[in-house]
């Protein structure tokens, strides 16, 4: 398919600035990361109010090396930081990143419900 060469204060055969389009031969990309089935399903586990305050545990793992890869870097960022902590929140979502992109399945038990965990921290 031939497409014109535009540039600005062109006009449309009819004289207006409305050039004919159709939809109907755009193409849309599939998102990458959706295709990827996940490599693991790791849990984050609020301990208490005395440090260390988190243990990362590994439901299941298909890629064992990824996994505890994530496991470190995940434990470095929460060790000493309990969920009121007001750098908890950046840092728990560098760990919600971290796993997108590990196509990890991520999931936190802070033992309150997520409502009572952002009402504390505001």
């Amino acid at each position: 398919m031939l497409v014109p060469t535009l540039s600005y204060g062109d006009r449309a055969p009819d004289g207006s600035s409305h050039f004919p389009c159709s939809l109907s031969q755009m193409t849309t990309v599939p998102v990458e990361e959706d295709q990827r089935a996940p490599r693991g399903h790791v849990r984050i586990i609020y301990l208490g109010p005395v440090a260390p305050h988190w243990e990362v545990v590994s439901q299941f793992g298909g890629d064992r090396n990824a996994v505890e890869s994530f496991k470190e870097r995940a434990t470095a960022r929460l060790l000493l930081l309990p969920p009121h902590d007001p750098q908890f929140r950046r840092n728990r979502e560098r760990v919600v990143r971290d796993a997108e992109r590990e196509a990890l399945i991520l999931e936190w038990d802070l033992g309150v419900p997520d409502e009572e965990m952002e009402e504390g921290t505001g």
